[in-house]
């Protein structure tokens, strides 16, 4: 097994988890996994308030173009994005194929199913996975394969052309 780099990782968890970000919000905004009723308090700032963050701050937005965004989702969904794109990235760096098979996708549909089908409905953060619409079992499904396959795609090249400095 290759030895772990860890500051190689981090730099291309980093830059992965971003750009990944960014293409899960992008698919979120063409196949909405929520409807907009549900989304007025959204899983990350419903976890938060679970976990005792006062909605005052978990429904925090900053405004843009007219528009309120909510900050601290976006830093929710982000840290999300960038922790498992390092955890992923240290997988391709130690070479462990099991887990890296497909390109990412295998691995972003576990993470869909472990979070979305089990984890969060077993703590009340979003309904169980019967009571979800299809259409959301389609978007985060769709959106996390994706999602993981960028992680894949951008992390595997940043390793590469740190390794090769």
């Amino acid at each position: 097994m290759a030895k772990l780099n860890l500051k190689k990782t981090i730099v291309a968890g980093t830059a992965a988890g971003v750009i990944s970000g960014l293409v899960k919000l992008g698919w979120e905004n063409i196949l909405p996994p929520r409807t907009a009723e549900r989304d007025k308090v959204n899983p990350p700032q419903t976890l938060l308030q679970q976990l005792g963050v006062p909605a005052k701050l978990t429904q925090a937005t900053y405004q843009y173009s007219g528009q309120q965004l909510p900050w601290v989702s976006y830093l929710v969904h982000f840290g999300f994005s960038i922790s498992f794109a390092t955890a992923y990235a240290a997988l391709l760096e130690k070479k462990v194929k099991l887990l890296t098979i497909g390109q990412g996708i295998p691995f972003g549909l576990a993470v869909w199913i472990a979070f979305h089908l089990v984890i969060m409905p077993a703590m009340g953060t979003v309904p169980s996975a019967k009571e979800q619409p299809e259409e959301e079992h389609l978007s985060e499904s769709l959106g996390h394969a994706i999602w993981m396959w960028t992680n894949h795609e951008i992390a595997e090249t940043v390793l590469h052309q740190l390794n090769k400095k």
